[in-house]
Order: C-alpha cells, then sequence, then structure tokens
C-alpha cells in the first residue's frame, strides 16, 4: 500500500460515479481509501462535546500521510454533507488539538471529483483549495469527471485526465 497518499471519501452513494472513479485511482495507485461514513462524526461543535467521536482518531490517522486527497462528488456547487462536515471538524484541529493541526503544514492536497456538468463551477474547486490553504497545505490539482445519467462511470472516456492526474500522486 502507497503510504505516502490517501483518499478520503464522502458520498451518498460508496458505488456512484465518485467512488468508481476513486476506485480506479486508488487501484491504480494501491492507495488507501478511507470513506468517511464509515465513521461517527458530528459536525463542528463549538463547545468540543463531541471530542469523543470518531474525528480525532481518523485525523490522527489521515495526517500520517504526505498528501490528502479528498473525494466528493459535486452537490450544490460544493463538497457532499459527508465530507463537509470532515473538513468542517478541521475547526477542531484550530482550538482543541493545535498541535495536530500543525501537522497538517506542507502536506498536499488533491480533488477527486465527479458532476453533471461538463467542468464544475469555479466556487467547487475553490473551497478546497482555500481549506488546504487555510491549514498550511499545497493544493495540487483536482481530477474531475463529467458523468452522465448511465449506472456506471465509463473510465475509458476520461482515461487521459486520469493518467495526467495519476502523475501528481505521491509514489
Amino acid at each position: 500500500m502507497n503510504s505516502k497518499s490517501i483518499i478520503v471519501f464522502g458520498s451518498s452513494r460508496r458505488n456512484g460515479f465518485t467512488g468508481q472513479l476513486v476506485d480506479e485511482v486508488a487501484q491504480r495507485h494501491n492507495l488507501r481509501v478511507i470513506d468517511v461514513s464509515d465513521y461517527q462524526m458530528t459536525p463542528y461543535d463549538y463547545d468540543h462535546k463531541n471530542r469523543d467521536d470518531d474525528f480525532l482518531p481518523l485525523m490522527r490517522d489521515v495526517a500520517g500521510y504526505e498528501q490528502i486527497i479528498l473525494a466528493s462528488p459535486v452537490y450544490w456547487y460544493t463538497m457532499s454533507t459527508q465530507l463537509k462536515v470532515f473538513v468542517d471538524r478541521w475547526s477542531d484541529l484550530l482550538d482543541i488539538e493545535k498541535d495536530l493541526g500543525r501537522t497538517l503544514r506542507g502536506k498536499q492536497g488533491l480533488v477527486i471529483s465527479t458532476g453533471g456538468d461538463i467542468k464544475p463551477e469555479r466556487c467547487f474547486e475553490e473551497c478546497f483549495q482555500h481549506s488546504f490553504a487555510f491549514m498550511g497545505m499545497h493544493y495540487g490539482g483536482m481530477l474531475y469527471c463529467p458523468t452522465d445519467t448511465k449506472k456506471d462511470l465509463d473510465l475509458s472516456i476520461h482515461e487521459d485526465a486520469i493518467a495526467a492526474f495519476g502523475e501528481k500522486i505521491l509514489d
């Protein structure tokens, strides 16, 4: 298993288009995939009453990688609710786990996504760019594959984009 890069995935459908794309990238590069839906995380809480849920142990694990790839379909011009909870909880790394938060500095963040538009609205990618920058991370780019109404993602038509994105993955 590639020990430098990890994919953190969030979607309402594990085997939907984005999940299929994540699995393809993970298989090609021997990457670990974490589905945030498998963890008990509640939204950010200013009083930190949720500090005993799964976020901090999960984040300690994720922070051990040099490259963090966030994966989500486009939902209403932004990331999925599942992934948004994970990213919102980065606020805990600014409040109660500052040392853990500091470990993200200098790491690289990438994005994998699918959506119904030929290309996503600029605001979609910007939310990731700004979130990574706020944590002191470098943004390395996005793999976005437009989809249609078929049940499976036709990976063959996205081969060039998948291969180009693969060159950005730290081995």
